[in-house]
Parts: structure tokens; C-alpha cells; sequence
């Protein structure tokens, strides 16, 4: 799914379906996508994602009572005399939830080797992050409607990224307008429709960026239904709220045996899918993924999370690991099955078949793996995704303390 897709689902307010994952990673016509792509108007809050760019530092006491120790070495300082972030390794939560104002901002679920993303929620909007079954969509499709009659609350989408120090590029924002937050530095800018740079602007959706710490920027992006809300000023109050907590490893739920030569690890989800399809879907109850690349993706001069520009990653892989029930395909347990790629390159014929997924379904037919090239280049033949999958291994899904720290997983 192209993320213009992605943005039309999460923000919009048809009767939702449930959510697949073929149905993220596998394009098709956008009507089609947006019936099975989306997502249930879920509790009281909207969802708002940040992104945060920056070190991450932990706070450092004195060696006597009210004296400030030095900051060790891999440490950067908050600038303000506020508490600092460790330069913790790729692969690592530095920070927890906070609330500010009617905006609520949750623990992150997705990290990279570049940064870390929460969605965040808001009591003035929907959220549309949590995918409803067909019976769920069935009862609840006059509420909605009559919410819809009604003038409910719009939706909101939106995801916060803290990236690591030097990483983001607050010169690199289109059209930015440099201002201050709290005593810091910040640049704010409104986003063209569906995220989509070839797109004219659109002034619901809108980046609020700040250093939070040397070198080090955080930017909230939110794309909502409603132009007056959130302001920049409603984007610009979670500034004094993001706060270090000890860095704690990105645990996942399986670890790989085999990744073709060249590949490296890009970005995980943690009880969610990898990247911003995690976001998009964070309350839908999948376990986790990870999505790698290759050459490896440049860790300075980012003005976005990875996958929000279109194309960037030019040749990869994905790794899901969700219920049966985010899967279209039925379950077939204790099997594994491969599909070509819709949009796989016509050769001569001669060749190997390219791209496409692989699906490898637990004895029980509860738990699916899937491997696929998906919006990824469609660069490896079936056979190397089928190698992938083959070569995984899933711990138990429903007790995270048989889960593997992501750095370590991901290797063979």
C-alpha cells in the first residue's frame, strides 16, 4: 500500500472492515484498499502520531547531594538544564507515554536503527488504529452512521519519531518556519495531502519539530480531518513533556536463522507491525516484525521516518509476525505457502520468479508468519523468501519474556 493509501484509511470514516496485513503490503485498487484497510472508530481518543528526533540521554546524579556530576561520555545534554538521554544502541526505548493537554502521547512501538515512533491520541478525535472484525463492523454500522449524521468527532492520525543524535535535518523541511518552543529551537510546516511531496499542501496535515536535546530534534506529525485541531500551539505543548527513562531493549517474538547476503535491519515493531504500517494499526494485537534493506539506510539527513517518503527503500524485505485473523489467505496449519507479486517484473520467461510473499502458518493455525517483498523493490526470488521463513523462529506470542532482544534477533 502506497502511504497516500495508508493516510486515507486511518483518517477515514467508512464503516471499517477488518484490517489484513496482505492487505497493507499488497496493492490493489483504492477503493478496495480502503474497505479492507479500515479501521474502527476505537474508545474515547483520537490517534496522534509524534515524531521525535535526538539523543537519548538518562538523568546523571551528583556525587554528593545537590551537586551535578559530570555527563559521562555518550551522553548528550538537554540544553536546558533538564534531565539528559544516554546514547543508547539502535534497537532501544528511551522514552515513556505523557499526557499533554488533550493530546496523549503513548509508549513507542516501532524503532530503527535511526529512531523511535508512539502514536499519540486526542480526546477532541477518533482514532482509526484498531480494526474491527466483519461481525464487529455489522453491529456497530448504524452507530456509525448515525455518529456520521450526527457530526461526530473527526478523525486523527498522527506519530511522534525520536531519532537519535544527528539523524534528523531540521533544514531539510520543506517550507519550514523556524520558531521556538519552550526556550527551544523548533520548526513547524504544513504537509501536502496524503504525505505525498508531489501533492499540493494541505493545511489539516502539519510537523512541528524541536530540539530536545543537542543536536537532537523530536517532530510530531499530524494529519487530521479537522484544520483547526490540533494547532501548532496544541503540537508545540508536548515539547516540555518528553522526558528520558532507562533505555530498555526492543524485545520481539521470534528470531531469524537465515537473511540473504547484504541485507540489514531497518525497524521493528513491537506488538505491532514494523514502521508506520505499526502505527497505522498499533491496537490491532499483532505481535511484531521487522523490515530490513539493503545497502543499509543512511542514518543522518532524515526529515521523516523511512517509510513515509515514497519509494525510499528501494530493496527489502518485511517480516510480520500476527494472528490468523490479520491474514486474508486461510489458515492452513503446520504449512508454508508462497505467492508471486502481483507487480513482479515480466522477463523472458526464463527466469526465477520474483517478489511476492511467503506465509508460514503455526501447527495450530493461531499464528502466521509472513515474508514479503511487498512495496519493497520485489527484488528476491521466492525461493530466498521462502528461505527467509523457513529459517524463523517464533517464540511464545503471548509471553513477551520468551521474546528476544531485537538487536540479537535479527542476526542469523
Amino acid at each position: 500500500m502506497q502511504l497516500h493509501d495508508l493516510v486515507d484509511a486511518v483518517t477515514g470514516d467508512e464503516p471499517p472492515t477488518a484490517r489484513t496485513v496482505d492487505d497493507i503490503i499488497l496493492a490493489g485498487r483504492r477503493a478496495e484498499r480502503r474497505r479492507r484497510a479500515g479501521f474502527a472508530s476505537a474508545g474515547a481518543a483520537g490517534l496522534v502520531v509524534v515524531a521525535v528526533a535526538g539523543a537519548f540521554l538518562l538523568p546523571v546524579l551528583g556525587a554528593e547531594q545537590g551537586t551535578p556530576a559530570p555527563a559521562p561520555a555518550g551522553t548528550v545534554a538537554s540544553g536546558n538544564g533538564a534531565a539528559e538521554w544516554s546514547d543508547a544502541a539502535p534497537f532501544t526505548f528511551t522514552f515513556k507515554g505523557y499526557d499533554a493537554g488533550t493530546l496523549h502521547v503513548q509508549d513507542p512501538i516501532v524503532v530503527s536503527t535511526a529512531y523511535q515512533i508512539a502514536s499519540v491520541y486526542s480526546d477532541g478525535h477518533t482514532s482509526n488504529d484498531k480494526p474491527l472484525t466483519k461481525e464487529e463492523a455489522d453491529a456497530q454500522g448504524d452507530t456509525i452512521e448515525q455518529k456520521k449524521k450526527a457530526g461526530g468527532k473527526p478523525s486523527l492520525w498522527a506519530y511522534l519519531t525520536v531519532y537519535r543524535p544527528g539523524a534528523f535535518d531540521p533544514a531539510g523541511i520543506k517550507d519550514g518556519r523556524n520558531v521556538t518552543a519552550a526556550g527551544r529551537k523548533a520548526v513547524q510546516a504544513t504537509l501536502p495531502v496524503g504525505l505525498d511531496p508531489q501533492n499540493e499542501l494541505d493545511p489539516r496535515n502539519k510537523l512541528f519539530a524541536w530540539e530536545y536535546a543537542d543536536n537532537a530534534w523530536a517532530a510530531v506529525t499530524s494529519v487530521s480531518t479537522d484544520q483547526a485541531a490540533p494547532s501548532f500551539e496544541d503540537l508545540g505543548g508536548l515539547v516540555e513533556g518528553l522526558k528520558p527513562s532507562r533505555p530498555t531493549p526492543a524485545p520481539v517474538p521470534f528470531t531469524v536463522g537465515y537473511v540473504p547476503r547484504g541485507y540489514k535491519p531497518l525497524q521493528i515493531g513491537t506488538h505491532a507491525l514494523p514502521g508506520l504500517s505499526g502505527i497505522a494499526t498499533a491496537r490491532a494485537g499483532d505481535y511484531g516484525g521487522a523490515t530490513y534493506t539493503k545497502p543499509a539506510a543512511p542514518l543522518s539527513g532524515l526529515t521523516a521516518p523511512y517509510d513515509q517518503g515514497e519509494g525510499t527503500i528501494k530493496d527489502g524485505f518485511h517480516i510480520f509476525v500476527t494472528p490468523s485473523t490479520s491474514s486474508n489467505q486461510s489458515p492452513e496449519p503446520g504449512t508454508t505457502k508462497c505467492h508471486n507479486a502481483s507487480n513482479r517484473p515480466v522477463g523472458d520467461g526464463g527466469g526465477p520468479e520474483v517478489g511476492g510473499f511467503c506465509n508460514v502458518w503455526s501447527a495450530d493455525g493461531k499464528v502466521v508468519v509472513q515474508v514479503s517483498t511487498g512495496g519493497l523493490g520485489n527484488g528476491l526470488s521466492q525461493s530466498e523468501l521462502e528461505k527467509i521463513a523457513k529459517g524463523i523462529t517464533v517464540a511464545d506470542v503471548n509471553d513477551e519474556s520468551t521474546w528476544t532482544p531485537a538487536a540479537k534477533a535479527l542476526q542469523p
